[in-house]
Protein backbone atom coordinates (compact mmCIF):
# COMPACT_ATOMS: atom_id res chain seq x y z
CA UNK A 1 0.00 0.00 0.00
CA UNK A 2 3.21 2.21 0.74
CA UNK A 3 4.15 1.96 -3.14
CA UNK A 4 0.05 3.15 -4.05
CA UNK A 5 0.39 5.86 -2.35
CA UNK A 6 4.17 7.10 -3.27
CA UNK A 7 2.69 6.69 -7.04
CA UNK A 8 -0.45 8.49 -5.94
CA UNK A 9 1.41 11.13 -3.84
CA UNK A 10 3.83 11.77 -7.22
CA UNK A 11 1.08 11.80 -9.63
CA UNK A 12 -1.40 14.12 -7.47
CA UNK A 13 1.51 16.78 -6.97
CA UNK A 14 2.07 16.99 -11.04
CA UNK A 15 -1.55 17.30 -11.72
CA UNK A 16 -1.44 20.15 -9.06
CA UNK A 17 0.99 21.61 -11.02
CA UNK A 18 -0.40 21.18 -14.55
CA UNK A 19 -4.04 22.31 -13.14
CA UNK A 20 -2.28 25.47 -11.49
CA UNK A 21 -0.28 25.99 -14.48
CA UNK A 22 -3.55 25.62 -17.50
CA UNK A 23 -5.67 28.00 -14.53
CA UNK A 24 -3.05 30.79 -15.20
CA UNK A 25 -2.83 30.30 -19.07
CA UNK A 26 -6.12 29.27 -20.40
CA UNK A 27 -8.38 32.76 -20.24
CA UNK A 28 -11.54 31.80 -18.84
CA UNK A 29 -14.15 32.81 -21.62
CA UNK A 30 -12.59 30.04 -23.85
CA UNK A 31 -14.89 27.06 -23.09
CA UNK A 32 -13.68 24.91 -26.04
CA UNK A 33 -10.30 24.95 -24.05
CA UNK A 34 -11.58 25.14 -20.66
CA UNK A 35 -13.91 21.37 -21.35
CA UNK A 36 -11.22 19.77 -23.39
CA UNK A 37 -8.29 20.39 -20.82
CA UNK A 38 -9.01 22.06 -17.97
CA UNK A 39 -12.22 19.83 -16.87
CA UNK A 40 -10.67 16.45 -17.44
CA UNK A 41 -7.22 17.24 -15.58
CA UNK A 42 -9.32 18.96 -12.59
CA UNK A 43 -11.25 15.94 -12.61
CA UNK A 44 -8.49 13.31 -11.99
CA UNK A 45 -6.90 15.52 -9.51
CA UNK A 46 -10.21 15.65 -7.56
CA UNK A 47 -9.73 11.76 -7.57
CA UNK A 48 -6.04 11.65 -6.92
CA UNK A 49 -6.69 14.06 -4.56
CA UNK A 50 -9.40 11.98 -2.73
CA UNK A 51 -7.13 9.05 -2.79
CA UNK A 52 -4.47 10.84 -1.54
CA UNK A 53 -6.23 11.75 1.53
CA UNK A 54 -8.26 8.67 2.01
CA UNK A 55 -4.64 6.36 2.10
CA UNK A 56 -3.13 8.62 4.06
CA UNK A 57 -5.97 7.82 6.58
CA UNK A 58 -5.13 3.86 6.41
CA UNK A 59 -1.78 4.64 6.39
CA UNK A 60 -1.21 6.48 9.60
CA UNK A 61 -1.89 3.35 11.24
CA UNK A 62 0.56 0.73 9.76
CA UNK A 63 3.17 3.34 9.15
CA UNK A 64 2.42 4.50 13.26
CA UNK A 65 2.47 8.36 12.30
CA UNK A 66 1.77 10.14 14.84
CA UNK A 67 -0.78 13.08 14.50
CA UNK A 68 1.40 15.76 13.61
CA UNK A 69 2.82 13.90 10.80
CA UNK A 70 -0.76 12.91 9.91
CA UNK A 71 -1.25 17.02 9.68
CA UNK A 72 1.99 17.46 8.10
CA UNK A 73 1.31 14.76 5.00
CA UNK A 74 -2.41 16.08 4.79
CA UNK A 75 -1.44 19.91 4.59
CA UNK A 76 1.15 18.48 1.66
CA UNK A 77 -1.89 17.90 -0.75
CA UNK A 78 -3.20 21.68 -0.15
CA UNK A 79 0.38 22.89 -1.47
CA UNK A 80 2.33 22.64 -4.53
CA UNK A 81 5.50 20.99 -4.77
CA UNK A 82 4.81 19.48 -1.19
CA UNK A 83 3.36 15.78 -2.38
CA UNK A 84 6.62 15.58 -3.46
CA UNK A 85 8.84 16.51 -0.01
CA UNK A 86 6.62 14.46 1.79
CA UNK A 87 7.47 11.29 -0.61
CA UNK A 88 10.99 11.91 -0.05
CA UNK A 89 10.80 12.83 3.56
CA UNK A 90 8.39 10.31 4.97
CA UNK A 91 8.58 7.87 2.42
CA UNK A 92 11.81 7.26 0.90
CA UNK A 93 12.70 4.62 3.21
CA UNK A 94 9.46 2.51 2.69
CA UNK A 95 9.06 0.26 -0.42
Amino acid sequence: MIRIFKNIAILEGISYLVLFANMILIKPTNLILYKSLLYPIGMSHGILFIGYVFLAMLLKKSQKWDLQTLIIVLTASLLPFATFFVEKKYLRNNY
